[in-house]
């Protein structure tokens, strides 16, 4: 369960205590006999180890990026480099999917969001489709958007923090609980403007492009249904059917896009009604900007189609 505001700021304000004994780095670790090698399983969970220690490591970026993190599969040389980072950061909840069915060091391995499993969404069957390289898949299962409640990105920034002081010198440790109790802050500064937006919305009802908003629907209580759609795609007679009989039951004025829609898809969706906004999740690193500043457009585009 998501802690209360307060209460996650008040743990932030404590020393942080690593969930195993810290240790010194070895003369031999980290790459070629340098800095320590992160691994981290997408770009929010990246972005927070670049906030919490610099130059300090070295940070792996083997996935692509037209490819979705979630479903990227390591080829053979991408699996060796992970296997042999000094630390691996796994987003959990069902997450990286390839990471169930390989062997990695558990000794280097951190499970970013295993603070709250308890409060993982579970989703029903939903149909398979694909978009990009990865091939078909399905997003029934556990929701794995975990950042997109910030309140839990504070949570995941906070076992990275407690990973990486795993590798660096105890020296380090201060100035780094400081870096994340500036990160932590930031993300609740963002969390409150979006829970400010909820109670806007009063529960109107709105709709997504696509079933990973779970995690954001629940922290902002908005009433959100979910098609699978992408947003270079040509909305054909099927996909406005689609949406023309989810709207009879569920009839939103707002639609949400991952990334920017096309101009005749804006249109389409204006004729039936629907203004459209992104809420991008930031999972691949953004062309222009940080993690923080995607999630303050994000809000923007929130505050500005429900003032």
């Amino acid at each position: 369960m998501n802690l209360p505001l307060p209460a996650l700021a008040a743990l932030l304000g404590l020393s942080l205590v690593a969930c195993k004994p810290s240790s010194q780095p070895s003369p031999d670790s980290g790459s070629a006999k340098g800095k320590p090698s992160v691994f981290a399983a997408n770009y929010p969970l990246a972005f927070f180890v670049q906030q919490l220690a610099g130059t300090e490591v070295e940070l792996l970026d083997p996935i692509p990026a037209d490819e979705d993190p979630a479903f990227w599969q390591p080829d053979d040389k991408a699996l060796s480099a992970i296997q042999a980072a000094d630390l691996i950061l796994l987003n959990g909840a069902s997450y990286s999917k390839w990471a169930e069915k390989v062997s990695l060091p558990q000794a280097k391995v951190v499970d970013s969001s295993a603070a709250f499993a308890k409060a993982f969404i579970q989703i029903p069957e939903v149909a398979s489709h694909s978009h990009g390289p990865g091939g078909d898949h399905s997003h029934s299962g556990t929701a794995f958007t975990t950042w997109m409640d910030l309140s839990q990105a504070a949570q995941q920034a906070q076992a990275c923090a407690e990973g990486l002081k795993r590798l660096l010198p105890q020296g380090q440790h201060e100035a780094m609980d400081q870096r994340l109790k500036t990160l932590a802050g930031e993300l609740l500064k963002l969390d409150s403007r979006l829970k400010a937006c909820g109670q806007r919305l009063k529960n109107q009802p709105l709709v997504a492009s696509h079933p990973v908003y779970d995690y954001f629907a629940r922290a902002y209580q908005l009433n959100l249904k979910a098609l699978l759609w992408e947003p270079e795609q040509t909305l054909d007679e099927k996909a406005l059917g689609d949406l023309k009989a989810l709207l009879q039951k569920h009839p939103a004025k707002g639609m949400i896009w991952e990334g920017e829609p096309s101009d005749a898809n804006i249109a389409a969706l204006k004729a039936q009604g629907l203004q459209s906004l992104v809420i991008s999740p930031c999972a691949n690193r953004p062309e222009q900007g940080n993690f923080l500043s995607v999630m303050q457009r994000n809000i923007e585009a929130l505050e500005k189609a429900f003032p």
